[in-house]
């Protein structure tokens, strides 16, 4: 990774900016949302965070070694609204083709006895941490 951080340093041109929008290293949380706005936690999500966590490493490795100086950095809380349980299956199915994601069977009976306890109008949302940083080139 830091590999890909030089190669951008390189061709980059002096002062140019380099945008990191990632998923921070953080676990995504899925809980109901009732019509009032109120959103109670069903349980938090087990992806593997090696990656997300490598990346950041990679990035301070780029600034300690000069290459980039850190101009800004925002985090932004995600939110995936889900209408239905096969709507929340089909989105977590597709999300465990994305690398390495261990099954999710598990959260779904959880999921299922939490929409079935709200009201009739609640809602699945998965929230996660967005991060993003602007890094300007040096020298």
């Amino acid at each position: 990774m830091v590999h890909a951080l030089r190669e951008a340093h390189r061709v980059l041109k002096p002062e140019g900016l380099l945008l990191d929008v990632r998923p921070a290293p953080s676990h995504r949380r899925v809980g109901i949302l009732s019509p009032t706005g109120q959103w109670k936690l069903v349980a938090p999500m087990k992806e593997n965070l090696d990656d997300d966590r490598a990346a950041n490493a990679a990035i301070k490795t780029a600034i300690g070694e000069k290459l980039f100086k850190r101009e800004a950095y925002s985090s932004v809380d995600l939110r995936r609204h889900v209408d239905t349980m096969s709507d929340f299956q089909a989105w977590l199915k597709e999300f465990s083709t994305f690398g390495a994601f261990p099954p999710h069977d598990w959260i779904v009976p959880k999921v299922k006895t939490a929409l079935a306890r709200a009201s009739r109008k609640a809602k699945i949302v998965v929230r996660g941490a967005l991060e993003i940083r602007v890094l300007s080139k040096t020298h």
